[in-house]
């Protein structure tokens, strides 16, 4: 059975329960599943004995780690035992699957009318595909930005674009279905807002949702029931790179007057050092609404509003280790209405992301970092479970050659995890390491055990 907390309040700050820790460790831990060979991310091809060494080490490694079950039955009224993580039938996974194949259908017809046309255009020695409206459609504006040649799926869309018809009736079914399941799906707010954003072209302009609502959209991705006490959230959080803004040549509405298309309470929120830009949002109900962007130069920029020309030149607000999250983002669905498509971080990285970020609480007490921490657990979990447990240890291996400060806070995250997901997040990184020829110890693995 795995063990998850039933609230963030189980283990909120760096001392833990006494019964716990003495059960757990005085007794055995329950055999946490790895992948063999390489995740579905994984670029580098593995060496040719590795499908022969890797599951024989990884049972190595397994068999070392003592049995969990048995400490549970110690832990009184310290915690509960919630029960196992539920997977998605695979019915249900490809109904998911289908959905968000159907959502960027319908995106890619809502936003390119059959009446305009695609054109390529090269800039800084790379071809982009660019839509150009017909005069009735948008008669001011001449041309707007789709993506790359070289992505497969826009290509794909933009040779048969004018066959591709969404049914929004079809995937409000899917949608049912899917939350029918225990799927987890926004508040009205949060979707209304999300949707709004998507109908604007901000992901469509490389945007990507942060935070805890991208979470939710895991659940669909990996094949699982996540529990939704690590789902709630009074704001949404997205992203752009600062770089990308400025090169995609195209713009979307301002956020704010998106915004007020949902609500007309929504208002910008002042900052001192930028008084002529706003990167946050909130409504009479205290619904907040923050734009971000990576800061990876000096700590000048920190507490300094970005202007993103992609964005009607509104500002964001930089933020470290952001570059790392939204870095090779996926695509996923909101089970809102007839679903949202929308771009997430990868889930090994979003994961490895909280780990920094649960570290570096401060002001917000332990509240959060502990909200952060469940959240690492359950996508630990949830990877293992659909044989992806080597993706997590190639994102760590990343974050850890950034640098020592990287480090200590991933060391830190790491100590503070439940023994069941330290231990499948160190049989993780000792699985990338080998496939990579690497030696685990550098990596932390000693470091971060329990």
């Amino acid at each position: 059975m795995a063990w998850r907390p039933a609230s963030s309040e189980a283990r909120v700050g760096p001392r833990r329960c006494v019964a716990f820790t003495k059960a757990a460790h005085g007794a055995s831990r329950s055999r946490y599943a790895v992948p063999s060979g390489i995740g579905k991310r994984h670029t580098r091809p593995p060496r040719p004995d590795t499908e022969h060494v890797f599951p024989h080490r990884v049972q190595d490694l397994v068999a070392r780690q003592p049995r969990l079950d048995q400490a549970a039955h110690g832990i009184g009224n310290c915690v509960q035992q919630p029960d196992p993580m539920q997977k998605l039938t695979l019915a249900h996974q490809t109904m998911f699957a289908d959905l968000v194949q159907r959502c960027q259908d319908a995106a890619f017809d809502e936003q390119f009318p059959e009446g305009g046309s695609f054109v390529r255009h090269t800039r800084r020695g790379r071809d982009y595909w660019y839509y150009v409206p017909s005069q009735r459609d948008h008669p001011t504006r001449t041309h707007v930005y789709v993506g790359p040649c070289d992505d497969p799926e826009i290509d794909k869309r933009v040779s048969g674009f004018r066959s591709l018809k969404a049914s929004y009736r079809e995937r409000r079914m899917l949608v049912s279905s899917l939350r029918g399941a225990g799927l987890p799906h926004p508040n009205p707010i949060t979707g209304d807002v999300i949707e709004a954003l998507w109908k604007a072209g901000f992901f469509r302009l490389r945007g990507v949702l942060v935070g805890t609502v991208a979470f939710q959209t895991y659940a669909g991705l990996l094949g699982a029931r996540l529990p939704g006490t690590a789902m709630m959230t009074g704001d949404i959080d997205v992203a752009q790179f600062h770089s990308i803004s400025q090169m995609v040549d195209d713009t979307m509405a301002p956020i704010g007057e998106v915004l007020t298309r949902v609500d007309q309470s929504f208002m910008p929120l002042p900052q001192l050092n930028s008084r002529d830009l706003a990167a946050a949002y909130r409504n009479d109900q205290g619904y907040k609404v923050e734009i971000l962007t990576p800061n990876r130069g000096s700590n000048e920029h920190q507490g300094k509003l970005t202007r993103m020309p992609a964005l009607s030149g509104g500002g964001a607000e930089p933020l470290r280790h952001l570059d790392f999250l939204i870095y090779q983002p996926v695509t996923s669905a909101l089970l809102h209405k007839g679903g949202v498509p929308v771009s997430v971080p990868a889930p090994e990285r979003f994961l490895v992301h909280k780990m920094i970020v649960a570290s570096r609480r401060r002001s917000d007490g332990y509240a959060k970092a502990a909200k952060d921490l469940m959240q690492v657990e359950l996508l630990i979990e949830a990877m293992v479970a659909d044989r992806r447990g080597d993706d997590i240890g190639v994102a760590w291996m990343e974050a850890w050659e950034r640098g020592p400060n990287w480090r200590k806070r991933l060391i830190e995250s790491a100590r503070r995890l439940m023994p069941q997901p330290n231990d499948a997040l160190r049989i993780s990184i000792e699985a990338a390491c080998l496939v990579d020829q690497k030696q685990a110890d550098d990596y932390g693995v000693l470091e971060i055990r329990l």
